[in-house]
């Protein structure tokens, strides 16, 4: 909403104005809170504790100077603009040096997800950014919504990425590295445009600023270049997607088929079927089954290699490799009588339809001369 103009709004600019000039400065209270951010973030990304980085994101005091840039790029100083980001790229140095240093006494061979995942930045982190730069402007504007402060802090962190960097730095991963100053640079410019359009939307002083000042268009352009590297990112991250959830569905048909269409994995009591995983990273994928046999020869190696025919047979021109394991489970219990057929409580269900010749052959299944369509399924190999 706008704000009313005369000399109560301009003395509530003037208190907005100070307050900017203080916290473009670098402060002690800015020192010690990036020593202490970084140290946090940097021992977390190191342990890979997701807590112990959301904490080093509440104790960063970095949004401070880039709501700070936001306002001066509309109010057209470039002096203080220059000044709050001098105090930002000395918080930037500060960080990537104790990053480097701790990651060195530290000499990890390898990293966890806390900094994997912050080396591959996609157009839904500049989404992030510029949604959480004009919350936390709102913030600033409206002290009622000061509470969604700490939450901003969280959704859209500058600290972790920077020290992602020192980390990577020390360890010699240069394109992992420049990823994570790519995320960097994603979440300052993101923040710093959605600050500057929501402070141009809520103050009527400074509509049509923001596209009309050489710092603005310069910022907006910077961010619209971020689009090539991140739409590509976002491209292979949809593409990915796609390919893990087509994987997804193939492994539940292939388990399908098996309990439905198989004697040996569907329809054989001796043998149950308990969980079915696809390795992916193998040429040809690696199909494990994991089966609970009361009979501790079973499946024999005939009848895996009927069964990893049949899926070949079923996924072409796609082809797997099939490896069961199994648990045996022994059945202890005297031999017991059978009850007349009247005295049923349940009706057995009738057996599924058998397959035709040529596949009874292929999977090792007795022909119905040989058994009686009553009689348990052929356990043979």
């Amino acid at each position: 909403m706008a704000r009313a103009h005369g000399p109560a709004g301009d003395s509530r600019l003037d208190t907005l104005r100070q307050q900017f000039e203080h916290e473009a400065g670098f402060t002690q209270v800015f020192m010690v809170l990036t020593v202490g951010a970084t140290l946090i973030a940097t021992l977390g990304l190191l342990a890979n504790s997701p807590g112990v980085v959301i904490g080093a994101m509440v104790v960063a005091p970095w949004i401070l100077p880039l709501q700070a840039m936001a306002f001066e790029v509309l109010q057209g100083r470039l002096p203080m603009f220059l000044r709050a980001l001098r105090t930002l790229l000395l918080g930037v140095l500060i960080s990537v040096l104790l990053a480097m240093g701790l990651s060195h006494l530290v000499a990890l061979s390898s990293f966890g997800s806390e900094v994997i995942n912050r080396t591959s930045p996609n157009l839904l982190d500049l989404g992030v950014a510029l949604v959480a730069g004009a919350v936390a402007m709102c913030a600033k504007l409206r002290k009622d919504a000061i509470s969604a402060l700490a939450g901003l802090a969280i959704a859209v962190a500058l600290v972790p990425p920077i020290c992602v960097v020192g980390i990577l730095l020390a360890s010699s991963f240069w394109t992992q590295a420049y990823g994570a100053l790519l995320m960097f640079i994603t979440n300052l410019l993101g923040i710093m445009v959605g600050a500057m359009g929501m402070l141009a939307t809520l103050e009527r002083p400074y509509r049509g600023r923001l596209l009309s000042s050489r710092l603005g268009l310069t910022s907006v352009a910077l961010t619209a270049l971020l689009l090539i590297p991140l739409g590509s990112s976002f491209s292979r991250l949809v593409i990915r997607s796609r390919q893990e959830a087509k994987a997804r569905q193939l492994e539940t048909t292939i388990e399908q088929q098996l309990r439905a269409s198989t004697i040996t994995l569907g329809g054989d009591p001796a043998i149950e079927l308990e969980e079915l995983s696809i390795d992916w990273q193998q040429n040809p994928p690696l199909i494990r089954a994991r089966v609970r046999v009361t009979d501790p020869d079973l499946p024999t190696a005939k009848q895996v290699d009927a069964v990893q025919a049949f899926i070949n047979d079923r996924q072409v021109p796609l082809r797997f490799r099939l490896v069961v394991q199994r648990t045996a489970v022994d059945l202890i219990g005297p031999e017991t009588i059978p009850n007349p057929p009247e005295l049923d409580v349940l009706p057995v269900p009738p057996l599924p339809p058998l397959p035709g010749a040529a596949e009874q052959s292929r999977l090792g299944i007795p022909s119905p001369s040989s058994r009686s369509l009553n009689a348990p399924f052929s356990r043979g190999g």
